[in-house]
């Protein structure tokens, strides 16, 4: 299989990021050459909003990533870095990132040079649905050793937090992530909320390796993703203690899910992160 490599500072990662490695990975094996903060600070005059175990963290959990190293030291914006035993066959950059150095660079050494056209990071293709829409509730794990797990958000400024919550509740069972949709997080939060369409939201989750699904809410008020959890009928709903809520409780309790609140704690060694504190960071 062909190895394509991307560089980078990946440091605010939003949507169209997301979309850009997935473009890449389908041009073969997906490894990223990560600048530090230091080449960081050294290209830029600045360091990153995000500390890099903290991107680090977040782009080895996407799923379309096969593989990454830190770069350190000096680099060149219009030259792949140089990295032991990586020897690419593709380098993939975006469209507004594209220079005629960058082909050169790649002409002269025998290396394909692809470009992800804008465009293609502006579509978030649909989700099939891993699960039938009807289950009988005493088969729902037929053919499963696992249980199923669902959690429900927002998920509107997509940081580190987000991922660490996915990762502890992947390890109840298959984790089905309920995004709530625009006019739902308008009325529980007010104008100017989302930051982002329910579409972005549901890609970014989707591409996190700890999800199996990801879907948009269709119901309203706290228990939007009655609808959905109907049709995923799961073992468990899985809360952080922000998002625990009487109303989730009382559900579960009238259908029969085992209900758990975890702890709001950052992955060992990163800061603690809040959507609502990133807007516009």
């Amino acid at each position: 299989m062909k190895k394509a490599v991307v560089a980078g500072s990946f440091d605010d990662m939003r949507a169209r990021h997301f979309r850009f490695l997935e473009e890449a990975s389908k041009l073969g094996s997906l490894h990223m050459l990560l600048w530090s903060d230091e080449t960081i600070q050294r290209l830029e005059g600045e360091p990153p909003k995000f500390p890099q175990a903290e991107r680090m963290y977040l782009l080895e959990a996407i799923r379309y990533v096969a593989g990454l190293t830190l770069v350190t030291g000096q680099v060149e914006r219009d030259a792949i870095p140089q990295v032991n035993d990586i020897q690419p066959d593709v380098w993939a950059v975006d469209e507004m990132s594209d220079t005629r150095q960058k082909r050169s660079y790649c002409e002269a050494r025998g290396v394909a040079y692809s470009v992800v056209r804008e465009d293609a990071l502006k579509r978030f293709p649909p989700v099939i649905p891993s699960f039938p829409s009807v289950i009988p509730s005493e088969a729902r794990n037929l053919g499963s050793s696992r249980k199923k797990v669902v959690v429900t958000g927002c998920f509107d400024w997509f940081h580190s937090g987000h991922v660490r919550f996915f990762e502890e509740t992947s390890e109840l069972g298959d984790l089905y992530v309920v995004v709530g949709h625009d006019d739902n997080i308008k009325l529980l939060k007010g104008e100017g909320h989302p930051m982002f369409s329910q579409d972005e939201r549901r890609y970014m989750v989707q591409s996190i390796r700890h999800v199996k699904q990801a879907l948009i809410s269709s119901g309203h008020g706290w228990m939007d993703a009655e609808p959905e959890i109907a049709r995923i009928k799961p073992d468990i709903y899985a809360v952080n203690e922000d998002g625990d809520q009487p109303e989730k409780r009382a559900f579960c309790e009238e259908h029969g899910l085992e209900y758990v609140v975890l702890k709001r704690l950052p992955k060992e060694g990163l800061p603690r992160r809040e959507s609502t504190v990133l807007r516009g960071f």
